[in-house]
């Protein structure tokens, strides 16, 4: 049973009640935007990261997005995008996005619900987790292309020997 069914009945509730409750229990940073909105703030391993989820009733889509600020050296642009390519051809749960105005590396994914379908609380932990887990696998990837200054396919390489597990 997941964490959030032992405390709430989830039969009904609102898409971002639950992320409400699943922060709370976290104890992470968090902040209701509106109804259908939550902003929050998750540590890493090598960074915190910003994560924002939406309800979208129009077309029935769950939407997080998870930031973290980078600021790349403008010659080093090009290196990044082929990079972002390589890494989003490794990803089939979401991608990433350089918005290059904010400078702000984004996460993206959304959860489709239509036909009045519920988010359960395992859902969305997972949602969660997967942004987390692909900023923090692909985030050295970023720092050796941006500041090491290695080419995309050396710093993919990073990402895909990534061990798995603790020693």
């Amino acid at each position: 049973m997941a964490v959030l069914e032992q405390y709430i009945d989830t039969g009904e509730i609102h898409p971002i009640d639950l992320v409400e409750h699943l922060a709370e229990h976290h104890d992470w940073e968090f902040d209701r935007i509106g109804s259908d909105q939550i902003a929050m703030a998750v540590e890493g391993q090598w960074r915190g990261y910003s994560l924002t989820l939406a309800w979208s009733a129009g077309d029935e889509t769950l939407r997080l997005i998870a930031t973290f600020e980078m600021e790349p050296p403008e010659d080093r642009l090009p290196a990044l995008y082929e990079l972002l390519n390589r890494i989003n051809d490794m990803c089939w749960a979401g991608s990433f996005s350089y918005w290059a105005e904010q400078k702000m590396m984004v996460w993206r994914y959304g959860l489709v619900l239509a036909g009045e379908q519920i988010a359960g609380p395992e859902q969305i932990g997972t949602m969660i987790e997967s942004a987390v887990a692909a900023c923090e696998r692909f985030y050295p990837a970023f720092q050796l292309v941006n500041w090491a200054g290695r080419s995309p396919a050396e710093a993919v390489q990073v990402a895909i020997a990534e061990a798995y597990g603790r020693a």
